[in-house]
Formats: C-alpha cells, sequence, structure tokens
C-alpha cells in the first residue's frame, strides 16, 4: 500500500497522523477484502482550503470535516472483479497498484469534532479514514439502508484496529 501525505496549514494533531492514515486505511482494505495493493492520497489542511474544495466540488459553501475523491466506479461497492479489464483506467502504470482515490480532512474539523462528541482526535480522525475508505471503494449514504451499512462497516473496520470511543 502507498499512502502519499501531504499537509497545510500551521495546526497539527496530537499524534502520529501517516502511522494511524496506514493503520486505518490497511484494515479497511483488509476488512473489504480489496485483492491489490492499493495507492491513496491524503491531504490534511484546514477548514478555510476545505470550504474552497467543498464549493469548487460540490457547490456548498462550508467547511466540510472530509471530502472522498474515488478514481474508480463499481458496479457493487467493494466488489473489485473487473477492475482487470481495463487496467490503464484502475491501477498505476508504474506500480501496479490500484489507484483508489484522494482523501481530504480538515484537521480543524478533528478537532472540534472530538471535542464535540468526547473522544480523541485520533480516533475522529481514524473514524473519518475509514468513513472516505468506504466512499473511495464505492459506498454512499445518502439512502438510509446504505447510511446503515456504512456505519456499521465503519465500525467494524475501528473496532479491529481498536480505535474505540
Amino acid at each position: 500500500m502507498s499512502l502519499y501525505m501531504e499537509e497545510e496549514g500551521a495546526v497539527r494533531l496530537p499524534f502520529d497522523t501517516e502511522e494511524t492514515a496506514e493503520l486505518v486505511i490497511e484494515a479497511a482494505l483488509e476488512y473489504e477484502g480489496c485483492p491489490y495493493e492499493a495507492e491513496i492520497n491524503l491531504l490534511l489542511t484546514t477548514d478555510e482550503d476545505i470550504r474552497e474544495m467543498n464549493q469548487m466540488f460540490r457547490q456548498i459553501d462550508r467547511a466540510t470535516d472530509v471530502l472522498s475523491f474515488p478514481m474508480l466506479e463499481y458496479g457493487t461497492p467493494g466488489d473489485f472483479s473487473g477492475l482487470e479489464e481495463n487496467p490503464g483506467d484502475s491501477f498505476n502504470p508504474e506500480s501496479g497498484e490500484l489507484m483508489l482515490g484522494d482523501i481530504v480532512i480538515s484537521k480543524d474539523k478533528v478537532l472540534a469534532q472530538a471535542e464535540a462528541y468526547g473522544h480523541t482526535p485520533k480516533r475522529e480522525y481514524a473514524f473519518l479514514i475509514a468513513h472516505s475508505m468506504l466512499h473511495l471503494f464505492g459506498y454512499d449514504h445518502m439512502e438510509e439502508d446504505e447510511r446503515i451499512q456504512m456505519e456499521q462497516k465503519q465500525r467494524e473496520i475501528l473496532e479491529k484496529i481498536q480505535i474505540l470511543r
């Protein structure tokens, strides 16, 4: 697995963000049964920068906690079969890794939401990565049954690595 991380802004989270991201991403890949080595880009940024991205890509003019930009389209969420049919669309030609997509997280929101929900910033950060990984696997939460499924998967991924509320 290759994780390409960038960090913007002066705020720093009070734990090893790269180690935690790798732990959650590996757990999500294993949980979902991804048969490939994968590549993920992760940007840690500010409320202001994520607000601009949210406006640009979703036409919503406010900061959000996480944005997910999947590189793949799935017939069924989490179904990795058929991706090799068009390898140029799915796999990095240099590394051979499956290009899952990009995750953008607001560090400001991680800290604020951790305090609001009464858990650690590390737990909030891990939750946002697990949530975003599910989006990169094709899951969504627009309908009630999809929301319930995603919540269960998020909980099980975090339980697996013992990052709990």
